[in-house]
């Protein structure tokens, strides 16, 4: 199978050493950088809706229900009103029977970083008031007195310090850099100086089995990232006690899968933070952690893209995962995993220039984050993504769960997910309505429209809009499973063919109008769930993983799967299995509402 064959060479990619000197005596710099996120604009179309609609639910949030917990534990009036859930402190908190009232405040950060991002991608004036009156409010609770009794201080702190940087940086709020010295003063006295191995620490004795489960191992990404934007010395020496090396890193860098047993999002996170460690002080070491480790977790994914079953990774190998699958299991942590497997694949992209692992964003961009439910301003927030028999999509039954701050910064995120650039151009990563500027030494010179109906067809239109000619080299990300008829032709000329796996590169001089035409051949194919249950397929359409709709489906040969139709219609989002006189519905993930669902099929 095709995505076999991927999952096969993103192992290898693991395992090949990357060009470069051993060792950087310098600072390593990425040959490919980011765009800024106000160079990027969503245009009309599920993305832009759902990032309009998420940002809007950040604003319209209960400013003091948002600090009701840091006002209680500073010893502050409060009022009734209150999310509850893992939000706010309560008496039957109880884990893991009962974890209501679990992190106390806990995505409030995440919550400050989505407005700071938001406003950065749209310049909406609300957001930015909003950040500024909430960390107001914010400053005068800041007390060590938070942190007593509390499950998981460096989980909690590490959302802080990425509001706080965001805030500073995107929002250009005054009180951050002041606000984040405090808190971090605030954090110290319940850390533990270093990183501390999970799978170690749920092995100790605790008051309650919460106390195990913080993640030290995910705050060095964020400290690196405040001594960066912030400046001092102390957030850089905080990040490197906390890289989780000798029983995690250095293993993945060998070329270890460690992965097994472990928690599923954290660790993946954790790799965004050996990512940044390379950047920052240039140990080979976290660079080849960070690509090893986001080899691995491909190599055990769903057909979406989704991974980590029930939180956690499986054995290689034994057939685990489809074993999980057919058990029920809580598939993928979606919104917070695909916001970690994105910041993990746009650093790979940028330090190695490989467009596979863009292949990999692209799964979860439609197959995840364009079909979450959207969040909701009193709180609720979806979760958990089910592949197994007969699930449906519903919100997480508590309010505030763990993360839930993330689905703003993945939404905000979107532009700087679907373009790359370099000095020389600029990279095109995920086909969605969006338009984006290149800058030369700062300056904008270009702008790119895209106006794809990609993915329900394999048309991408590209437009041109330069105010003098200028050579630029135009890299389009060709998906690894693209089939033979993928083509590009520039201003109405012959089309030429692609390598699938590659970016294809068009360097020219550009001139206002020019136009460029692709077409990525869709092949629609199956892919088993693992090697151990070849006969549970998920049915492939191009990037698009098809659910089948309903509670009572049958079984179908391979060759019927593959008989399946497109609607002649593409937005209505319907492909169609009709044989022997019975009649399949599929729908792509954002098509999904309430329906009860199956990825996988059983074949005979």
């Amino acid at each position: 199978m095709k995505r076999r064959t991927l999952l096969k060479g993103m192992s290898a990619l693991a395992a090949a050493p990357l060009a470069g000197p051993a060792f950087a005596a310098a600072k390593p710099r990425a040959p490919i950088d980011e765009c800024a996120h106000g160079d990027v604009t969503l245009l009309d179309g599920l993305a832009r809706t759902q990032a309009d609609r998420t940002l809007a639910a950040l604003i319209a949030m209960d400013e003091d229900m948002l600090l009701r917990p840091f006002r209680e534990a500073a010893g502050m009036p409060v009022g009734p009103a209150h999310f509850g859930g893992w939000y706010d402190r309560a008496a039957e908190f109880d884990p893991p029977r009962n974890m209501t009232g679990f992190i106390p405040g806990h995505s409030f950060g995440q919550y400050v970083s989505a407005l700071a991002r938001g406003y950065a991608v749209s310049g909406n004036a609300e957001a930015k008031a909003k950040i500024d009156r909430l960390l107001a409010g914010f400053a005068p609770t800041i007390t060590p007195d938070f942190y007593k009794g509390y499950p998981l201080p460096a989980y909690t702190y590490d959302k802080h310090v990425v509001g706080l940087i965001d805030a500073h940086t995107y929002a250009g709020n005054r009180q951050a850099r002041a606000l984040l010295a405090r808190a971090t003063d605030a954090v110290l006295p319940w850390l533990p100086g270093r990183a501390i191995d999970r799978r170690v620490a749920e092995k100790g004795h605790y008051a309650n089995a919460a106390f195990g489960w913080d993640e030290t191992y995910t705050l060095p990404e964020n400290l690196y990232l405040a001594a960066e934007r912030m400046g001092g010395d102390r957030y850089a020496k905080m990040a490197r006690a906390y890289l989780l090396d000798g029983t995690y890193f250095a293993l993945l860098a060998a070329g270890k899968n460690d992965l097994p047993h472990r928690h599923a999002y954290s660790h993946v996170n954790a790799l965004a933070s050996a990512a940044k460690a390379w950047l920052a002080d240039g140990n080979p070491m976290h660079r080849d952690a960070a690509r090893n480790g986001l080899g691995f977790v491909i190599d055990q994914s769903y057909a979406t893209g989704g991974w980590g079953p029930n939180e956690g990774f499986v054995e290689p190998g034994t057939g685990a995962l489809g074993e999980l699958l057919a058990k029920g299991q809580a598939s993928f942590e979606a919104p917070c995993g695909t916001y970690g497997h994105f910041k993990v694949a746009r650093y790979l992209m940028r330090i190695t220039g490989d467009s596979r692992w863009g292949d990999s964003m692209e799964r979860l961009f439609y197959n995840s984050a364009l079909g979450l439910l959207p969040l909701q301003s009193d709180g609720r927030a979806f979760y958990y993504a089910e592949y197994a028999d007969g699930r449906t999509k519903d919100y997480y039954p508590a309010r505030c769960p763990c993360c839930s701050g993330t689905i703003g910064q993945l939404t905000a995120d979107y532009g700087i997910n679907a373009y790359l650039r370099d000095e020389t151009g600029l990279y095109v990563n995920l086909y969605t309505n969006s338009r984006a500027v290149w800058r030369r030494r700062g300056e904008p010179v270009l702008t790119l429209d895209q106006r794809p109906d990609y993915p329900l067809t394999g048309d991408i239109a590209m437009a041109v809009s330069a105010p003098r000619p200028v050579r630029m080299a135009l890299r389009l990300r060709i998906p690894a499973w693209a089939g033979p008829a993928t083509r590009v032709a520039v201003n109405g000329g012959p089309p030429q063919p692609v390598t699938p796996g590659r970016f294809a590169t068009i360097d020219r001089v550009w001139k206002d109008g020019d136009g460029i035409a692709l077409f990525i051949d869709r092949p629609l194919r199956l892919e088993p769930v693992d090697a151990q249950h070849p006969n549970r397929v998920a049915l492939v359409h191009g990037p698009l993983a098809l659910f089948a709709i309903g509670s009572d489906i049958p079984s179908f040969t391979r060759a019927e799967l593959l008989s399946t139709r497109q609607a002649p219609n593409p937005a209505d989002l319907v492909w169609t299995l009709e044989t022997g006189g019975r009649r399949q519905t599929f729908l792509p993930w954002f098509g999904i509402q309430d329906e009860k669902t199956r990825l996988y099929q059983a074949v005979v």
